[in-house]
């Protein structure tokens, strides 16, 4: 398995950005499919965006436009730029790692990280 670990959560005003950082260890990072789902308030888990195995960005409804997901091989890590974050956005985000099947299918991803929390005010 790969372990993963969340960063750059936290609180800001609407119209505001932050940028997430999902460090990966344990397997070669270029290896899995790389990710990012949120699960806000009253809301079933939903897929943000991420990687496929041959480096192409896959985006939910919810991120294109104003989500962009990076990556860094070297330090095995991807990233999340929020951009233009609204209350909506409001959310648990996590990083999740595959090795293959539907790129937004939760079922598709084998590990999972312990989320960082994202708080968008009005």
């Amino acid at each position: 398995q790969v372990q993963l670990v969340e960063s750059g959560g936290g609180s800001v005003q609407a119209g505001g950005s932050l940028r997430l950082s999902c460090a990966a260890s344990g397997h070669t990072f270029s290896t899995y499919i790389m990710g990012w789902f949120r699960q806000g308030p009253g809301k079933e888990p939903e897929f943000v965006a991420a990687f496929t195995r041959n480096g192409g960005p896959w985006y939910g409804d919810s991120a294109k436009g104003r989500f962009t997901i990076a990556r860094d091989n070297a330090k095995d890590t991807i990233y999340l730029q929020m951009n233009s974050l609204k209350p909506e956005d409001t959310a648990r985000y996590v990083c999740a790692a595959a090795d293959g099947g539907p790129i937004p299918a939760r079922s598709s991803y084998q590990n999972w990280g312990q989320g960082t929390q994202v708080t968008v005010s009005s």
